[in-house]
């Protein structure tokens, strides 16, 4: 549980209301089909699409995609097992050069992130241990410190 004053608000009784709320959504499901709509979504919002792994399931629908500045994790996977950027790229609905940049490019200063603040921007991860050890690393280091 949460202290009293954490300032979060975690209870919701609809996906459209917490989506219509939320600064940050993440969608870790198991959903063969998207989970909220697009226009659902306020400006500024940021999302993490983590569920959906394989090419022909998605949690994402093409208004999010078609509204969102893209960023993914790693190109190569994500370009292999994602449906949530794979079915609306075969589709037509988004092309590749709309895909801002990956992981790599984004953390290193070679491609901006966010660029205004009602900006939409969605992350999409397709679950890379690298980063789970990149965390845990940091995790260890500021323990033993």
């Amino acid at each position: 549980t949460l202290p009293a004053d954490a300032g979060i608000e975690y209870q919701v009784t609809a996906a459209e209301t917490a989506t219509r709320q939320a600064d940050i959504l993440c969608t870790c499901t198991t959903s063969p089909t998207p989970v909220f709509r697009g226009d659902w979504l306020k400006p500024g919002v940021h999302i993490n699409a983590i569920g959906a792994y394989q090419p022909t399931t998605r949690e994402i629908d093409d208004e999010t995609v078609q509204r969102a500045r893209i960023f993914m994790e790693i190109r190569e996977s994500v370009m292999a097992e994602a449906g949530d950027l794979l079915i609306p790229l075969r589709a037509g609905i988004i092309s590749e050069s709309e895909i801002v940049a990956d992981l790599p490019a984004l953390t290193s200063g070679a491609a901006p992130g966010r660029t205004a603040n009602d900006e939409i921007t969605l992350f999409k991860s397709t679950g890379h241990a690298l980063e789970d050890l990149t965390a845990a690393k940091m995790a260890f280091k500021l323990a033993v410190t």
